[in-house]
């Protein structure tokens, strides 16, 4: 199945998507392909804000605020595993038995489903600004992210026939 229904179904059925996913072959450098393609579309999203941003600050060049904006998101990545290898020791704390594997694809899939709403985030913080409207987007994406990411933990790691 394409991506782009593996993403539309994950705000339908997000531990139905993260099913199908373990169902494949394991294999690391799809789970990785997750987390650059979400970087990625979460970068482009940057975009709006950050033309916003050097608009109202001639004094910052727009390359420059999006070559450290690419250069943040590409620093982040350890972190993204860290994050991952800690769902997972938790998980285990609470009686899950899944394994590494499990929590970077929870995480990292988690990032990609979330990128169409980064860009709706993106383009209210480029058009409208900071304000109500892009504090209610972001606390969507955050909660959407956070279901994502919970639903397949529950997958990859509570479910040992998934495993």
């Amino acid at each position: 199945m394409a991506a782009t229904e593996d993403i539309l179904r994950s705000y339908r059925a997000p531990r139905a998507v993260v099913r199908s996913h373990l169902a494949r072959k394991r294999s690391e450098m799809r789970v990785f392909s997750f987390l650059i393609a979400g970087l990625i579309v979460i970068f482009i999203a940057q975009w709006p804000r950050l033309s916003r941003f050097a608009f109202e600050h001639p004094d910052q060049p727009l390359t420059g605020l999006m070559v450290g904006t690419g250069l943040g998101l590409l620093a982040a990545i350890p972190l993204f595993y860290l994050m991952a290898a800690g769902a997972v020791l938790l998980s285990r704390g609470f009686g899950g038995a899944g394994n590494w594997y499990g929590g970077r694809l929870s995480l990292f899939w988690a990032m990609l489903a979330i990128s169409p709403l980064m860009l709706l985030q993106g383009l209210v913080a480029g058009f409208i600004g900071a304000g109500p409207q892009l504090g209610i987007v972001s606390l969507l994406v955050f909660a959407v992210f956070f279901a994502i990411w919970i639903a397949g933990l529950r997958v990859t790691q509570f479910e040992t026939e998934a495993v």
